[in-house]
């Protein structure tokens, strides 16, 4: 067994986290340069002091998750999601809808899903299940405090209805947290949720191997309720969705049959 590969093995016995079910030259080439700038020569060593040094331990976990996120991101999908999906769950569920934002990273996307879902709903008619792997990446997704970069695309009444201007940042409004719950989760180990009206999983699919892909469409589409939707990234087209019982909607829109 390769050094790497003992450490994938080390990895999940450790934490639970299986690094196989990740696209190797990805992931090993994101980890190999955090083991270099530790000062590190051999995969074994640096899982040696990981297990004694809690804060590289942190910032494994935290190098190893995808952390690029903004508002609306690509919003002409956001717009086939208003125009298009969003009114058929609405008259399916009138007074609630349950969101869950899988892998949402520093918060954009679930905050992006309460603005939205506040032009039909109240606030308290929305329950927004938001999760990443990184606790960290979650506690600044809870403060909710962004640049104007990862705002470039929230349209201009939003911004002066939902967020706070601040010295160098904007802030996400109380009223528009209400509904999301964040939690720590593990899209390949942990736990789902049912009864779901949409599931958003975008722009993180790219980085699992298919098998783990698989597993995970399967787990998506169980965790919908029937006629519930999952909004994939704008690379991520599922091909023969009716193996996940999905059907498309829309482009990137799999309806769940």
């Amino acid at each position: 067994m390769s050094d790497y590969q003992e450490f994938i093995a080390q990895i999940k016995r450790k934490t639970g986290i299986d690094l196989s079910l990740y696209k190797e030259a990805q992931m090993k080439r994101r980890l190999t340069s955090l083991r270099d700038k530790r000062g590190y020569r051999t995969f074994q060593a640096y899982f040696h002091d990981l297990g004694k040094n809690q804060p590289m331990l942190d910032e494994f976990l935290q190098r190893m998750t995808i952390n690029v996120s903004e508002f609306f991101r690509n919003p002409n999908r956001w717009d086939v999601l208003e125009m298009k999906i969003l009114p058929r769950l609405l008259s399916d569920r009138k007074n609630k809808l349950k969101v869950w934002s899988a892998a949402c990273s520093t918060g954009e996307e679930p905050y992006s899903v309460s603005m939205l879902l506040h032009k039909y709903l109240s606030f308290h008619q929305m329950d927004i299940l938001a999760t990443d792997l990184d606790q960290d990446i979650l506690k600044r997704a809870k403060d909710g405090i962004y640049g104007e970069r990862a705002l470039k695309d929230v349209p201009s009444s939003m911004l002066q209805s939902y967020f706070t201007k601040e010295e160098m940042s904007y802030r996400v409004n109380e009223d528009v947290k209400k509904p999301i719950r964040f939690k720590q989760h593990d899209l390949l180990a942990g736990k789902y949720e049912s009864e779901f009206d949409l599931i958003i999983c975008r722009n993180v699919m790219i980085y699992f191997t298919e098998e783990a892909k698989d597993q995970l469409y399967r787990k998506f589409s169980k965790a919908l309720r029937e006629g519930g939707v999952l909004f994939v990234g704008s690379t991520e087209q599922i091909f023969n969705p009716q193996q996940y019982d999905l059907w498309s909607e829309e482009t990137f829109f799999y309806k769940r049959i």
